[in-house]
């Protein structure tokens, strides 16, 4: 009884095709995803690892089951060509079974010659002989023909065996996953380890360092998203493989079930026809389901790995969510913290211009200001962004290093500032007097200071019209002393010198040459004395206020009258010139202290400077 069921519609390249997506996705699943640093990862890694190296195993399995399908079609579907053998191989047979057939043929014509010759007489046994050498040189052609046919057959069956058709692509796939198929007692142990998680950047505390983290984390949820896409489009082209094999099982069953409804026959001949039926059934039912289960069992084992794939996205997509939150966090620490030094910058600098009203004061603390917001700042980037902090102390220790012996008188320079502009400093307008050069201070920068640069004669300053620049490092130099006033004073101490004859009134003569004095003295005795009281409030010492005196001394010319006498720098040469006219008047209309009084007199500085 033949069996009326229709062949299955099997492609060999599509079993090929579906073996390679296979292959791709378990590559890709196993070394494409780099872990971020979780505890989790391990373990979702070697779950990827397993399931992706079981699917591979069913993938082969159902592959190969279906190459044995497709050649039990052929064998009942009435072909001669036996087990699947190509066109080359049909043709190789057939020369082969014509090139024996010839080879018998001339050995049994040999053997009837040789018959003949031993009975022939012996005229025709020449003739004989020389269709036998004939014959014998025939049969040795055709003995070398079927050695190199049967040489050639052996290397086209050997080579399709390892290359052609639908095994041999099946070999050729099984070779590229030894991991996976080379082992047949534990093949999954075989295969290799999970790719090594980097260690986490999130907790090492720095803004960039978790940027980087988070980076990790996106660029390993994109990578775990198109493994999941793989895994669809693997497990849609396994159920696309699957729909035939189904359909082909559920007719064999339905088949059957007909077979088993009929009554049962009395004929000899149709029972056997049935028993036959029944055995080509089971026969068909045995292939296909060979082929149909591993099948069936790899899309459950895909639907195992796309929900390990996402609980891995979940957890990986849970870490990115925290570590977002920390980099939102730490950037808006930065920006508030840079806001609020900015704003205590704007406040500084808002009250040094209301309370602070001298200008070269007032440079000061907004140099201040800028040397203290820039170190703020910075120490705020730096604890933002940097992560590891003994690294950066070794590598500041160097660059600090070469800094200072490159820009050592530089940063000397620097160093001095900060003392020039303290509270003993110097201050712009002050006279000072620096290696031998006396002048006023008319600018102070952060490494050089500049000074009008005064000379003359005598007690006449005047500025001789260049200005000096000194760096500031010469605070600490100690060949080149520096001279300027006491903090809040703008004064100096002039002398009068008027020689006493020695038979002269000088009791007389100091008291109208003091009295003369102080009177030029009134006129600006207030300032002096306001100049004191500042001097008083700055330091801490007890200091005389400043007042003319007069003292005798022997010269070699008779006594010496010195009157010391404070006079302010800026108008030392009138008051001067004052305290000479007020002298020669009182010489004038006295003539006792005329006549006690030898040469002319002289006013001098006190000091130097």
């Amino acid at each position: 009884m033949p069996i009326a069921l229709p062949p299955i519609q099997l492609d060999g390249a599509a079993v090929l095709h579906h073996l390679s997506r296979v292959i791709s996705w378990y590559r890709h699943a196993t070394t494409g995803i780099q872990g971020v640093g979780l505890s989790s990862d391990a373990v979702y890694q070697d779950s990827t690892q397993a399931l992706g190296a079981q699917a591979v195993q069913l993938a082969f399995q159902s592959a190969e089951a279906e190459a044995l399908l497709m050649t039990a079609q052929q064998k009942t579907g009435g072909a001669d060509h036996g087990s699947g053998e190509t066109q080359q191989e049909q043709n190789l047979a057939q020369l082969q079974a014509r090139t024996s057939s010839q080879i018998e043929q001339m050995q049994a014509q040999i053997e009837d010659l040789d018959g003949q010759m031993a009975r022939a007489p012996a005229v025709r046994r020449g003739s004989l002989a020389a269709q036998r050498e004939n014959l014998q040189d025939q049969l040795g052609l055709k003995k070398a023909l079927l050695d190199a046919i049967q040489k050639m057959a052996a290397f086209v069956g050997t080579n399709d065996e390892s290359f052609g058709g639908l095994e041999g692509g099946i070999n050729q796939l099984a070779r590229s996953v030894p991991e996976v198929l080379g082992s047949a007692a534990n093949p999954i142990k075989a295969s290799g380890a999970p790719t090594p998680s980097i260690p986490s950047l999130a907790t090492s505390g720095g803004l960039i360092s978790e940027a980087m983290a988070l980076y990790d984390h996106l660029n390993t949820e994109r990578q775990i998203k198109e493994v999941i896409k793989e895994i669809d489009a693997t497990r849609e082209m396994a159920e696309k493989a699957r729909t035939p094999l189904r359909d082909a099982l559920q007719a064999t069953i339905q088949r059957s079930q007909e077979l088993a409804g009929q009554p049962p026959a009395t004929d000899p001949g149709q029972a056997q026809g049935e028993r036959q039926a029944f055995q080509e059934l089971t026969e068909r039912f045995k292939h296909i389901s060979g082929a149909l289960l591993p099948l069936s069992q790899e899309i459950v084992v895909l639907n195992d790995s796309k929900t390990n794939a996402g609980e891995w996205l979940n957890s990986i997509a849970h870490a990115s969510r925290h570590v977002l939150r920390s980099v939102l966090t730490r950037a808006l620490g930065i920006a508030l913290a840079l806001v609020v030094i900015l704003v205590l910058s704007e406040i500084w600098r808002r009250i040094t211009f209301r309370y602070v009203s001298e200008p070269r004061r007032r440079r000061q603390f907004l140099v201040l200001r800028r040397v203290v917001i820039g170190f703020l700042m910075a120490v705020v980037l730096t604890l933002g962004l940097v992560t590891q902090f003994s690294s950066l102390a070794t590598f500041a220790g160097f660059i600090t290093a070469g800094i200072a012996i490159g820009l050592q008188a530089l940063l000397l320079s620097v160093a001095a500032y900060f003392f020039i502009i303290g509270r003993y400093g110097i201050r712009i307008g002050d006279r000072i007097s620096i290696a031998g050069i006396t002048g006023d201070v008319v600018n102070i920068g952060l490494v050089r200071m500049y000074l009008m640069e005064l000379a003359g004669t005598g007690l006449d300053l005047y500025p001789t019209g260049r200005i000096a620049v000194f760096s500031n490092a010469v605070l600490f130099q100690a060949g080149t002393p520096l001279f300027k006033q006491i903090p809040g004073s703008d004064y100096a101490w002039h002398e009068l010198v008027v020689m006493i004859v020695l038979d002269g009134n000088h009791k007389a003569a100091q008291e109208k040459v003091l009295g003369c004095v102080n009177k030029v003295f009134s006129r600006y005795r207030e300032e002096i004395e306001r100049q004191h009281g500042a001097i008083e409030r700055r330091v801490d010492i007890q200091v005389q206020v400043p007042r003319p005196e007069a003292r005798l001394e022997f010269a070699d010319a008779g006594l010496a009258l010195l009157v010391r006498f404070p006079v302010q720098l800026r108008k030392a040469s009138d008051t001067d010139e004052e305290m000479t006219r007020s002298l020669l008047e009182l010489i004038e209309a006295d003539l006792t202290l005329k006549a006690a009084i030898s040469g002319s007199p002289k006013i001098r500085s006190a000091m130097k400077g």
